[in-house]
């Protein structure tokens, strides 16, 4: 017999069904998960050998905890995740706003409803999907809010003195008896709202003015963080953190491979980006890596981070400047290219805080920046490095490019070509699709014309050519002739963000 059948709380103690607190419910579980090699945290990724254990010792020892980390380390989805570790559905007694156990009653309602009732008194039956209550701490949240508080229009209408125990209406934390209850951004929450969290953490208990009321409340308690927050915004309440049994530190994608898990898995595209346009692992792992960059980088805020939505936001950015270059060309599908990368540009600037330094240099600027090392860095995973060669006093496997620059030839890779004069446009320049064959020779077709360009702004990086912004697209020409061609008005111009810094 299916136990959601049972309706009333009679039928419910003939079935021998028990009860049981929220943690130990959480706690048996994850042993059963445990056991058959479940996976509770679908979708969180990078946190296999470090958070996910943290959480689940956590939930093993039947503690409260926080989560802290600096802002997109998964901290909130981790919090809706412990869901899948709740029974599917629990008992309650129908008509109660605390989700009254009927074993172990705590409303006035529940407790009258069973005195005039008895074993007839109806039960529900609650969905572990109702069980999980979020509230995002602001200036303005109140004891109200949280706990509780007298109610006089409650008072009014029923006609009750404020004596009686109906005209309390309680706040979110008691709505939330044996459920999971989340507060994201705690130290935001004001240290007075924070006291009053002690009794609850501590006796499991709430106090509301005017009222010697005792409810052992029985939720499962998880708090969120950024470590910044402690000293930008707020704090977290000595007293406050000692009652949080466990805390537990979240950090960034460790690795580019999984950073770009992330990115594939949360990027939001239309059917037709995803059958249209052909992607490249070259371009995807720069897409990460720009984000790498940013997490070190001297003009960004370490302790604000960078978060891992920036990838994905730049991925979805990507994917539509090669769409609209597809749309305009009038053609059925396309490819990425290295030049398509200057279209995340929107997806960096709003995403990274700026130290002082970075702020003079603009967060353009310094979304150029970001971008023109990060190609720095993959260039030497694919092409010999231009450093070592410099040394030699030579150009090496690079000479016959460099070359043909050299005698005034100029390329420009503009954001509209077709793919037929893309491929024009990189075959003019000698010894550019040999340089590819030589050292990638397992690419071919499209992923060769990508290395081809990727040689090109691989070079302009290492100062072996120059590379200028154009309106629609790059420019590429020799190092020296442009160095000896600028005016002398043109080197004391105030430098537009718009440009590539050479």
């Amino acid at each position: 017999m299916e136990i959601t059948t049972l309706k009333t709380l009679g039928e419910l103690k003939r079935s021998n069904y028990r009860t049981r607190p929220i943690k130990d419910e959480l706690r048996s579980n994850l042993i059963g998960s445990l056991k058959n090699n479940g996976n509770p945290f679908k979708g969180i990724l990078g946190y296999d050998d470090t958070v996910i254990p943290d959480i689940q010792t956590s939930i093993l020892s039947r503690h409260n905890l926080i989560l802290l980390g600096l802002r997109g380390q998964a901290k909130t989805r981790i919090a809706r995740l412990l869901i899948n570790l709740l029974d599917e559905y629990i008992p309650a007694i129908e008509g109660t706003e605390l989700n009254d156990d009927p074993f172990n009653p705590l409303s006035k309602i529940a407790l009258d409803l069973i005195e005039k009732n008895g074993d007839d008194t109806r039960i529900t039956w609650i969905h572990r999907s109702e069980r999980y209550t979020e509230k995002l701490a602001t200036p303005d949240v109140s004891v109200a809010d949280l706990i509780g508080d007298v109610d006089p229009i409650k008072a009014a209408s029923l006609k009750l003195p404020y004596s009686d125990e109906r005209v309390i209406h309680f706040g979110l934390i008691p709505r939330s008896h044996r459920s999971i209850f989340v507060i994201n951004e705690l130290p935001d929450l004001q240290a007075r709202i924070q006291v009053a969290l002690f009794n609850i953490l501590q006796e499991n208990d709430i106090q509301i003015r005017g009222f010697k009321v005792r409810l052992p409340l029985d939720i499962q308690f998880v708090f969120t963080a950024n470590p910044e927050d402690y000293t930008n915004r707020g704090s977290i309440v000595t007293p406050l953190k000692d009652r949080i049994d466990s805390q537990i530190l979240t950090h960034y994608p460790k690795t580019i491979g999984i950073s770009k898990q992330i990115t594939k898995q949360e990027s939001n595209l239309a059917e037709e980006q995803a059958n249209n346009i052909t992607s490249n692992e070259l371009v995807e792992n720069l897409v990460e890596q720009i984000a790498f960059e940013a997490r070190k980088s001297e003009y960004i805020d370490s302790k604000s981070g960078v978060s891992a939505r920036l990838p994905i936001s730049a991925y979805e950015n990507l994917i539509s400047t090669a769409e609209r270059r597809m749309i305009l060309s009038n053609e059925k599908e396309t490819f990425l290219r290295i030049s398509d990368i200057y279209g995340i540009i929107p997806s960096i600037t709003g995403k990274i805080e700026l130290v002082y330094e970075g702020e003079q240099e603009g967060p353009t600027k310094i979304a150029h920046i970001l971008i023109g090392k990060s190609i720095r860095t993959l260039f030497a995973d694919h092409f010999p490095s231009p450093d070592k060669i410099k040394k030699n006093q030579t150009a090496g496997p690079y000479q016959t490019i460099i070359n043909w620059f050299s005698k005034g030839n100029t390329i420009d890779i503009l954001s509209g070509l077709s793919a037929d004069e893309y491929q024009k446009t990189l075959t003019k320049v000698p010894g550019l699709k040999e340089l590819v064959m030589k050292y990638q020779p397992k690419s071919g077709g499209k992923d060769q014309l990508l290395l081809m360009e990727f040689a090109l702004h691989g070079l302009a990086e290492y100062s072996l050519l120059s590379k200028f912004k154009l309106e629609s697209g790059v420019q590429f020409k020799d190092m020296l002739s442009s160095m000896f061609t600028m005016t002398g008005e043109e080197d004391e111009e105030e430098e537009d963000p718009e440009d590539f810094y050479k």
